[in-house]
């Protein structure tokens, strides 16, 4: 893991329970109560998302043809999956907030890098300008490097 002082650098207090200004220990715990709502939320948004990934399946398995999914369809059910996983990241963040009060850097970093993966993935190359897949591709490279380079520190 590392020496605790340079993982000091990859994590920190956002909002401390203790601080000399009563405002701000309000201030703080009023945030700390929206996150958890935030949490309560997220929570129905990975239900609601495995309902509609499981309408998402029925509803192409029971077109013509029956029990059939050609391409488009596998992207839209890979696209589903991916936004239930990508929720279940968020969901695991905000739970980590929560518990620790701090961020965690590289768990931020894999979110944003599912979430990216799943642009690539439901990507309709006939519909996307050069300069979109550039952008995504560059934005794909800095997170890598990002997280590479936090995992390297860690």
């Amino acid at each position: 893991m590392g020496d605790p002082e340079e993982h000091s650098h990859l994590v920190h207090e956002e909002l401390p329970k203790e601080h000399e200004d009563p405002l701000i220990r309000i201030l703080h715990g009023a945030i700390r109560n929206s996150v958890r709502l935030l949490a309560i939320l997220m929570a129905l948004v990975i239900l609601w998302s495995v309902a509609d990934v499981v309408y998402v399946i029925y509803s192409r398995l029971t077109e013509e043809p029956v029990w059939l999914l050609d391409h488009n369809d596998l992207f839209d059910v890979f696209g589903a999956f991916m936004l239930v996983l990508i929720a279940i990241e968020i969901f695991i963040n905000i739970r980590l907030y929560l518990g620790s009060n701090v961020i965690p850097i590289q768990l931020v970093l894999a979110t944003a890098l599912m979430a990216i993966a799943r642009k690539v993935i439901v990507l309709d190359l006939t519909d996307t300008e050069a300069l979109h897949i550039f952008a995504i591709a560059t934005t794909v490279l800095a997170l890598g490097l990002a997280y590479w380079l936090v995992a390297k520190k860690n």
